[in-house]
């Protein structure tokens, strides 16, 4: 593959047209665009899904939280010499050419529609709580899935300023209701619900590996504000600015939501629930209220999740198609948004939520969610190594020189952090995901050889 390097000092893209709908982001916005599509709807089962292990599974968190935070500062550093849509990519790219930039762009679209297709089946279980009639038959909640799947689209089709104001207001909406119980549950934070430090026979070492296994997952999209780099203002300052407090943002609610949850639910029962901060919330104020409650933060949340992620999983596709790694239909933008990878994104989304619907097959779509834990990894590994490539390679309008031994050990993390991804997806879905990720090589022959011709 080539290695020559691109412009040294790429310029950001320039401003879309003029129009009421469309509008750059600012910190604020970026921001809660990362906090939104990191904190999806996985909160609301995480305290019980790690319970098992103990409160070891508290030091699990702080291990994961200070690996992800590592790579939303190696993230924040590449955004600073490369301000423009695509993230991964576009540094995937300028260090290691045309293919490797693909390889980032093919992983993170099929993480992006696939994971679209698993949130908006999860908000249906939600949904059935508020509305019983969606779950009266599979096709009921097939429709219900579709909906969910549609109404951030149609948002994302109306423009870049709808997309913002519908981020700021589902982070907003669902972060009360999780501030409720991570701030207001310290109040009534009781040690004897705690349990065991160490509920299993495992070593101290095994029981926090087995709860990152977990845990791991809970961080994908730190990585938003870059790929979204394009419609930022003023993106070498603001992009890394964001993609550094929204992960520390998430970060403080996962860990006072879970610690919160761990002192308000006995150990005992909190491993059996199925829905625990609604079980927190019926121990804060008594009654069982709080299942309604937390069923609609958790709605919101998706909602929100798929607001943000819809949007990123059409920008990838746009930065490869303006290289021409990806057909040039890709590369329509109206209103700040490329709106032919929403639609075919959300088409595609679409398909496989019916399949899972029409099929039924245990475990299918299940499998495929694993898969994106898999290929999400892979643009984080070609980003992070691109950062090491830079700092060792001694192009020094790359680099700050003063900075370079503290990014150094920030890109050596950031790179393990994302090896530990991948080891927890399991050998399954690393197995199936490097399918994937070969199927696409056949595609980039093909865009390639495009390329070529109308280049020669």
């Amino acid at each position: 593959m080539s290695t020559t390097l691109r412009d040294p000092a790429p310029t950001t893209e320039p401003a879309a047209a003029a129009s009421p709908h469309a509008r750059r982001f600012g910190l604020p916005i970026a921001t809660c665009l990362v906090m939104g599509n990191v904190i999806g709807g996985g909160i609301f089962l995480l305290p019980a899904s790690v319970a098992p292990f103990g409160t070891i599974s508290l030091v699990a968190f702080g291990v994961l939280t200070a690996g992800a935070i590592a790579l939303a500062l190696v993230f924040g550093r590449l955004a600073e010499r490369h301000p423009q849509t695509g993230g991964p990519y576009v540094y995937a790219r300028a260090a290691f050419g045309d293919f490797a930039g693909f390889l980032a762009a093919w992983s993170y679209w099929i993480t992006a529609w696939v994971s679209n297709a698993a949130l908006a089946v999860a908000a249906v279980g939600y949904l059935t709580v508020l509305f019983p009639a969606a779950g009266a038959h599979k096709w009921s909640m097939c429709l219900a899935a579709l909906a969910v799947q549609w109404l951030p689209a149609l948002a994302n089709l109306a423009g870049t300023r709808y997309v913002g104001a519908v981020q700021v207001i589902a982070t907003v909406l669902k972060f009360a209701p999780l501030l409720l119980v991570a701030v207001g549950g310290l109040f009534f934070f009781d040690p004897a619900n705690l349990g065991p430090f160490r509920a299993t026979d495992q070593s101290a070492a095994g029981a926090v590996s087995a709860a990152a296994a977990i845990l791991l997952f809970s961080y994908l999209g730190v990585e938003s504000a870059t790929v979204s780099a394009g419609e930022v203002r003023d993106p070498a300052r603001n992009v890394g600015r964001a993609t550094i407090l929204g992960t520390a943002g998430a970060a403080v609610v996962y860990l006072l939501g879970t610690l919160a949850v761990f002192g308000l639910v006995a150990h005992e029962k909190l491993v059996s629930s199925t829905a625990p901060f609604t079980d927190a919330v019926n121990a804060m104020f008594g009654g069982t209220w709080g299942g309604t409650v937390v069923a609609c933060a958790a709605v919101i949340s998706m909602l929100g999740a798929l607001n943000g992620w819809t949007l990123l999983s059409a920008q990838t596709p746009y930065a490869a198609a303006k290289d021409g790694l990806f057909p040039k239909a890709f590369e329509t933008k109206k209103r700040g948004v490329p709106v032919v990878g929403v639609v075919v994104t959300v088409a595609l989304a679409s398909a496989l939520t019916v399949y899972n619907y029409t099929l039924g097959a245990d475990g299918v779509f299940e499998s495929l969610v694993l898969i994106t834990t898999f290929t999400a990894t892979v643009p984080y590994l070609l980003a992070t190594a691109a950062q090491i490539y830079f700092l060792l390679s001694g192009q020094r309008e790359r680099v700050h020189p003063g900075r370079l031994a503290r990014d150094g050990v920030l890109a050596a993390l950031a790179f393990g952090f994302s090896m530990w991804l991948v080891a927890g997806s399991g050998y399954a879905a690393v197995y199936q995901g490097v399918l994937f990720l070969f199927a696409g090589v056949l595609f980039y022959a093909a865009m390639s050889a495009r390329k070529t011709r109308a280049t020669a």
